[in-house]
């Protein structure tokens, strides 16, 4: 019996939400690192567009269509006039961003969106609070989308995030 694709390296608040995301709709992984959050995906049957500054590192990406970009440099959005049936994005933060990944979205397309919030310097990294979302930020910064669930809070008693699913409709929408 193969291993359950939900039951992996990603975060839990990524695969808690991945059902919701229409059967083999397209899903963007923003910032995709090694690629674990692209691999869920691919795992469940969903065609994926992995994408990172440098995306060298996201071997587990393989079957993923993979494109390099840096997304802070000022250089156009490389997935113009493109949307998703899903876009995620996990510890990363640019606020510029937000306008293109809500444009990103399909009718009924599902945002996860889980990073890191002011409170998170008293453990570590990061600390910048360029990289920190503020208290209600990231409710603020998706408004018009119809919120699924947030949270804003300690982590495991070692990091605090604010996370977020969301979808382009007027719901309501069956949880998961």
């Amino acid at each position: 019996m193969g291993a359950d694709p939900l039951k992996t390296d990603s975060s839990p608040w990524v695969a808690r939400f991945a059902p919701l995301v229409k059967a083999g709709g397209c899903v963007l992984d923003v910032a995709c690192g090694g690629g674990r959050h692209s691999r869920l995906f691919l795992d469940l049957g969903h065609p994926v567009v992995a994408m990172d500054k440098d995306i060298s590192q996201a071997a587990m990406a393989q079957g993923a269509e993979r494109i390099a970009a840096d997304l802070e440099d000022g250089s156009p959005w490389p997935l113009m006039g493109r949307r998703f049936a899903c876009v995620v994005v996990t510890n990363y933060l640019w606020r510029p961003l937000f306008p293109l990944l809500v444009d990103s979205l399909e009718t009924d397309g599902v945002l996860i969106y889980e990073t890191f919030a002011l409170g998170n310097e008293a453990f570590g990294r990061p600390r910048n609070p360029d990289h920190l979302l503020g208290r209600g930020e990231l409710l603020r910064l998706t408004a018009e989308l119809n919120v699924v669930a947030y949270e804003d809070g300690i982590v495991g008693g070692h990091k605090v995030v604010q996370r977020l699913c969301a979808v382009n409709g007027p719901g309501p929408v069956a949880l998961p």
